[in-house]
């Protein structure tokens, strides 16, 4: 084989291999159970499952473009659900103990982005941190327990449907679309990138890193409050750990994302690409009768293969 074939099949392999692989995990479960996985009542479950995930996802890629990282995303679900469901409880109307929630898990973004981008904190240390204050706060107003009886308009957030389009789905895709357009058609979105390429480098060039910094983890918040209110109209209950899978799972989705389309960089698409991974696995481990435990393996090894690659491409660009 010469030499231009195999650089033509390495450019392949490089941009679309995690989409293949993707292909070829739907071909298998699709051969294993030909006759649950492939219907199209299971494959709707698996977008409507993924919606959630795929919305806090967005935002978390947002952040690690910079080169940071929010584990706090899934606390901030949960305390955002708990808050919603409390405010309705008491009387207010359905709007706007959404509105006022999604403020507050917005504002835990922003909190965030000032003990990093301000206060020095290593992204890790402070999410790390506001994660466990986030979620004692959670558990705290909720007593630890389960909220129901919820009024029965917040419902169709999560279960409703507009024609054969599920509402969940409709947020998620409006979601992705709009951090698609802030990261590819705005000069927000180009300092991003220059940031995570080299932060020092976009200081001198006049890019005040801090405040875009701090604004990235103001996304995250908005859209970890937004996935948390989804999850909590889908389940039609409040629970204080309701979010906490987010943590892991967005993160693997965001670090699948890498190893696609753009090498390794965060990128929306190939987060999009990640979470419908995770997705597909989980369901598909299931149908098979998988134990739950050999899938928290499977997703610790699929994230420990993604960041080995992204680092890879990372070093091959240098």
């Amino acid at each position: 084989m010469n030499t231009n074939k195999k650089t033509l099949i390495s450019g392949i392999i490089k941009t679309w291999g995690t989409l293949l692989g993707f292909l070829l995990l739907l071909i298998v479960f699709s051969v294993l159970r030909p006759d649950v996985f492939p219907t199209g009542r299971n494959l709707r479950n698996i977008i409507e499952q993924v919606a959630t995930l795929a919305i806090v996802a967005s935002g978390v890629t947002v952040v690690m473009i910079t080169g940071d990282l929010d584990l706090s995303v899934g606390a901030i679900a949960s305390l955002v659900g708990v808050v919603a469901a409390l405010l309705m409880k008491s009387g207010m109307g359905t709007f706007a103990s959404i509105l006022v929630a999604m403020a507050l898990g917005t504002g835990a973004g922003l909190l965030n982005g000032l003990l990093i981008a301000y206060g020095g904190l290593s992204a890790f240390v402070g999410t790390l941190a506001t994660m466990t204050a986030y979620g004692g706060v959670a558990l705290l107003i909720s007593k630890g327990t389960t909220i129901f009886a919820l009024p029965e308009n917040f419902r169709v957030l999560g279960q409703g449907s507009m024609g054969f389009l599920p509402i969940s789905v409709l947020i998620m895709v409006l979601t992705v679309l709009v951090v698609a357009l802030l990261l590819e058609q705005t000069t927000y979105g180009r300092r991003l990138y220059a940031i995570g390429g080299n932060e020092e480098a976009s200081f001198l060039s006049g890019i005040r890193t801090r405040q875009v910094r701090l604004i990235a983890f103001g996304v995250s918040g908005f859209f970890a409050s937004l996935g948390g209110i989804v999850l909590t109209s889908r389940l039609f209950s409040a629970h204080p750990q309701a979010g906490s899978p987010f943590m892991l799972n967005a993160a693997a989705a965001v670090f699948l994302g890498m190893t696609a389309f753009r090498e390794g960089e965060a990128n929306i698409w190939g987060t999009l690409l990640g979470v419908f991974i995770i997705g597909v696995m989980g369901n598909g481990l299931n149908i098979l009768g998988i134990n739950t435990y050999v899938q928290s393996i499977l997703t610790g090894a699929i994230i420990i293969f993604a960041v080995l690659l992204s680092s890879l491409a990372k070093k091959r660009q240098r």
